[in-house]
């Protein structure tokens, strides 16, 4: 199929698949990973890495090879649970021997940050020194380990905050920058397509009916279309979104309502062309009904055009949601693509620097609307083949 050798399918089946598996195979992507702000791993190789290093009764033991500046903080949380009568210790171990880090007995919890003064203290330090040149003397390997009688229970976390994370580095609260680009792809997708739907359903009908039944009717559902069209969208949308709530639905229901004109004028169009055609003036001889001549055999004509329709109706109810979303004006719990540039804005990505978090959401945008366009070029030329003469 020819379909098959174009790009755009295969960019957009490759993008889905990233949204649906994503998630679920990186974890959440709300999670505080790093500080905020952390830079790729990729762009400055000279400043510390942010490091995980975790323990459990299978692993007892994590090394890691440091090779940077003492990174900018340090902390340590988990829990454990130990047989009756005895005690282990946390230990970390460098170039300059070993350095227990907490002492464990029984079952508990812990949470020690290199910022806290008993922390500190139990290092042997004074409160204005700080342990993570301690912890850092020099580079080289270093480990972290548990030590004592086998655990019962055992999930302890050593969090290094560097100034570098992952592929796209952290947002202003400290989140994986590529984990919300892959939880946008879902969110931006769905309200493009579930809009886009909506709107050539009503379009189609209100086509249908227009072309079809004529005289008033088509009267009324034009002047309509032409007073939607005359209306400014984005001020409309705006006004919308604060009255019916920022709910997905609500936003798909807003999108779907006002796009649904161009649909309308190209199937009007299309019936009107076909209303007095001698098949359809035969299906009324016959005495078919309206409803079996519009939806057997005047809705099939006019589907080639509905699919690229469709395909190029997409890209604009994606932009739409990413304005809203910039806005303001959609729900603070999508991860959207337009949600990210919002908050990137509002917290000074700007400002910062910070081009890691504003290209990913806003490149993802240009390439998905790109890839409809593409399919919809490419469906309107096999709707129209005299466009395959004009068309490159």
């Amino acid at each position: 199929m020819s379909l098959l050798r174009r790009w755009s399918p295969w960019a957009l089946l490759l993008l889905a698949l990233a949204g649906l598996l994503g998630p679920i195979l990186l974890g959440e992507a709300e999670k505080t990973v790093a500080p905020p702000f952390s830079r790729p791993l990729w762009l400055d190789r000279t400043a510390p890495p942010t490091v995980h290093l975790h323990l459990s009764p299978e692993v007892r033991e994590k090394t890691l090879d440091w090779i940077w500046e003492p990174p900018a903080g340090l902390a340590l949380k988990g829990t454990y649970r130990l047989p009756p009568g005895t005690s282990g210790k946390i230990v970390w171990d460098g170039p300059s021997g070993p350095v227990p880090l907490a002492s464990l007995t029984g079952a508990g919890s812990l949470s020690l940050d290199g910022r806290d003064i008993a922390f500190r203290l139990r290092l042997g330090l004074s409160p204005f020194q700080s342990p993570l040149e301690t912890l850092f003397a020099d580079r080289g390997s270093y480990r972290l380990a548990y030590e004592g009688p086998e655990p019962e229970a055992l999930s302890v976390e050593l969090h290094l905050s560097g100034g570098r994370w992952g592929l796209l580095g952290t947002d202003q609260r400290g989140r994986d920058v590529f984990r919300l680009f892959l939880a946008g792809i879902s969110v931006s997708l769905l309200i493009g397509l579930a809009a886009t739907l909506l709107a050539t359903l009503v379009g189609t009908s209100a086509g249908l009916l227009s072309g079809y039944l004529g005289g008033p009717v088509d009267s009324l559902v034009m002047r309509l279309a032409d007073l939607l069209l005359a209306l400014p969208l984005l001020p409309l949308l705006m006004v919308l979104a604060g009255l019916w709530g920022r709910g997905l639905w609500q936003l798909v229901l807003i999108l779907g309502l006002f796009s649904w004109m161009g649909t309308a004028r190209t199937v009007r169009s299309l019936t009107l062309s076909l209303r007095e055609a001698p098949f359809v003036e035969n299906l009324r001889a016959l005495g078919a009904p309206t409803w079996y001549i519009l939806g057997r055999h005047l809705l099939p004509e006019a589907l080639p055009v509905l699919l690229a329709t469709v395909t190029l109706g997409v890209p604009g109810a994606i932009l739409a949601e990413a304005g809203l979303a910039f806005l303001g004006l959609s729900d603070p719990r999508l991860l959207s693509w337009g949600r990210m540039l919002h908050e990137a804005h509002g917290f000074g990505a700007f400002t910062a620097g910070a081009w890691w978090i504003l290209l990913p959401p806003g490149l993802g945008i240009v390439f998905v609307c790109l890839a409809f366009l593409d399919l919809g070029r490419f469906l309107e030329e096999k709707a129209d083949p005299r466009l395959r003469e004009t068309l490159p």
